[in-house]
């Protein structure tokens, strides 16, 4: 009945807690000029509706679809995070332990000799068996604010899992179609090898006739080996893109997937990007809400700092038996309760230094926040920018190559004719694939363009139904 009546006292002990000292914490106020629609949403590229948080989705690629959801299981990087997740979710278990008492349990037994003199010697058992308990009046909120800062901290960890995921899947969307587009590159450089081929074939057959010369020969062998030498470089990309993919996927670079392998149809959006709006982006934006997190952290841990200035208060008890037979254990109690006060003193100057440590530390965590929202702001509209400048470059250059297949193909028809020199033919030629180069690197720019963009918008790290 002492123990119950013990346990009781310690535990409505948190009837005496004050308030806790340090500063409340209260959420920033957003950015202003950040919570209407973004300027670069122009009429023709974007909509105001907000994007799904599967964006890439939108792509209408089951491959996309397939290489994404494989990545968010298997990648390292968000294992990684998701461990440092599960440490922090540990300290805060660890943390809550303080607003409960602790408590020491105690047995032992032990034979005593005693010799009084020459020839007499008592031996005797003793038994005992005790439970101490200590509780730390949380008078200042020293406790409260440790909790409320580990609380933030393992918001903030996951929030950062989720800034991994959306990398993830933006830099795996990213990879498939960087080895598609160095596929379709690697298509168009060899269809203007094979024309230039037909073209030097056929200044050999005038050569060998006696109406054509070596120059004109010489020449169209020129532009052939030039456009051999743009082939290994594209290949190396293609294999850049699949070693990558495989990192991305958890697995080794032999391992990359066939289907990145052999794609050769870049994977492109092709309607309106839904944007949404400043504030929406900014409150899906998991790196907007880690720094947020952390903020709330670092002002917590103010508290922390400041209650070191004041007297520790803690109740304490304890209850114990001792008996020189195991069996007439508990026939008597000792027993003892009382609060231990301790005050650092000494170390007060200490203590105000931390205090100012961590104020400093809040500042910058303010700071920091403000940063990242003006980050967040940025990306977007620089993301959004280049991908509506890249559609106009791609517009123009459809227009541009489309000129040029015909230029060449009326050159090289009169000069199958004879009325045309094998010059301007060359010129057409190369010019033309120059164009289709240019045009299939714009393919694979816009696609790139949409992924950031969408990575940008902050998307990809909810939980989305299949």
């Amino acid at each position: 009945m002492i123990r119950r009546a013990l346990v009781t006292v310690l535990m409505s002990a948190t009837a005496l807690s004050a308030c806790a000292v340090g500063p409340n914490y209260k959420v920033p106020a957003p950015v202003a000029a950040g919570q209407g629609a973004f300027v670069s949403a122009e009429p023709a590229v974007a909509s105001a509706e907000a994007p799904p948080g599967d964006w890439w989705r939108l792509f209408q690629d089951p491959n996309v679809d397939a290489l994404v959801q494989e990545a968010l299981v298997a990648n390292k990087d968000i294992a990684v995070a998701a461990a440092n997740l599960a440490r922090v979710r540990a300290v805060l278990s660890e943390a809550r332990s303080g607003l409960l008492p602790s408590t020491t349990t105690s047995a032992s037994g032990q034979r005593l000799r005693t010799q009084l003199m020459p020839g007499q010697v008592f031996e005797t058992d003793q038994f005992s068996v005790g439970i101490d308990a200590s509780y730390e009046i949380d008078l200042f909120g020293r406790v409260r604010r440790n909790l409320e800062a580990n609380r933030a901290d393992t918001a903030a960890a996951q929030a950062a899992l989720d800034v991994v995921r959306v990398s993830v899947a933006a830099e795996t969307a990213r990879a498939f179609a960087d080895a598609c587009a160095a596929n379709a590159q690697i298509a168009v450089a060899k269809r203007t090898i094979a024309l230039q081929q037909d073209t030097y074939d056929l200044t050999a057959r005038q050569l060998d006739a006696g109406r054509g010369t070596a120059l004109d020969t010489a020449s169209a062998a020129t532009q052939l080996e030039t456009s051999k030498a743009n082939l290994p470089p594209l290949e190396a990309q293609r294999a850049a893109a699949l070693f990558r993919l495989a990192l991305l996927l958890g697995k080794a670079p032999s391992e990359a997937p066939e289907v990145a392998a052999n794609c050769t149809t870049i994977p492109q959006v092709n309607q309106l990007i839904p944007v949404g709006d400043g504030a929406g982006m900014l409150a899906r934006r998991p790196d907007v809400r880690q720094a947020e997190r952390e903020l709330a952290a670092a002002t917590a841990r103010i508290g922390v700092a400041t209650a070191a200035l004041y007297p520790s208060v803690s109740l304490g008890g304890s209850l114990s038996t001792v008996a020189q037979n195991a069996g007439d254990l508990g026939d008597d109690y000792q027993f003892s309760i009382g609060p231990l006060i301790s005050w650092n003193f000494p170390n007060i100057l200490a203590a105000r230094a931390r205090v100012r440590q961590a104020g400093a530390t809040a500042e910058g965590a303010l700071a920091n926040f403000e940063k990242v929202n003006l980050t967040a702001l940025q990306e977007t509209e620089t993301a959004l920018n280049a991908y509506a400048r890249e559609l106009d470059r791609r517009a123009a250059l459809k227009r541009a190559r489309d000129q040029g297949e015909t230029a060449a193909r009326l050159a090289r028809l009169r000069l199958e004719a004879g009325s045309e020199n094998l010059l301007n033919v060359l010129i057409q030629e190369r010019n033309l694939a120059s164009l289709e180069a240019q045009l299939a690197q714009s393919e694979a720019q816009v696609t790139t363009n949409q992924i950031a963009l969408f990575k940008a918008l902050g998307g990809g790290w909810e939980k989305t139904s299949e």
